[in-house]
């Protein structure tokens, strides 16, 4: 904003331009880095040389760590820094479960099962069933046209 305003260009157009205030623009300008911003910003450096020193440990680690250091928060803030950064424990972090993409079929498909309807306004419906068994639970399905003249069973 200061190199638009020294090229002759007034700050009210500009910030008009990029549809800013103009009230928070020049609070801004008299003071860039609220004293809040400061205070985590050297507790955030704190963690982070805890963190660099340790990075097996976790959030409550570092935190106990920082207050040694001379940067005294709670836990809660501790762990916000620590997730807004990305500084996890080496050991902690849980990789998600979904998303991942099906593995291979357990075994081939003997029956060569193809539900796809061979004609518009066809529809497909199939029935599964599970039977216990001694090695494990068996799965049957009997697919039907769904005429209304083939039973369903219950």
């Amino acid at each position: 904003m200061s190199e638009l305003a020294a090229d002759g260009i007034p700050v009210a157009v500009s910030l008009r331009v990029l549809k800013l205030s103009r009230q928070p623009y020049y609070r801004w300008r008299k003071q860039q880095v609220t004293p809040s911003e400061l205070v985590e910003a050297y507790r955030a450096n704190a963690l982070f040389d805890a963190h660099r020193d340790d990075p097996e440990f976790g959030y409550r680690f570092l935190a106990g760590e920082a207050e040694a250091a001379g940067q005294r928060m709670c836990e809660r803030t501790a762990w916000r820094i620590c997730r807004d950064n990305r500084w996890w424990s080496v050991f902690g972090k849980k990789r998600g479960k979904n998303g991942k993409r099906p593995g291979p079929p357990v075994h081939d498909d003997l029956v060569q099962r193809d539900f796809t309807a061979d004609d518009v306004n066809e529809l497909w419906l199939t029935d599964i069933t599970e039977h216990r068994t001694d090695e494990g639970k068996l799965y049957l399905n009997r697919p039907g046209s769904g005429g209304g003249s083939e039973s369903t069973g219950g």
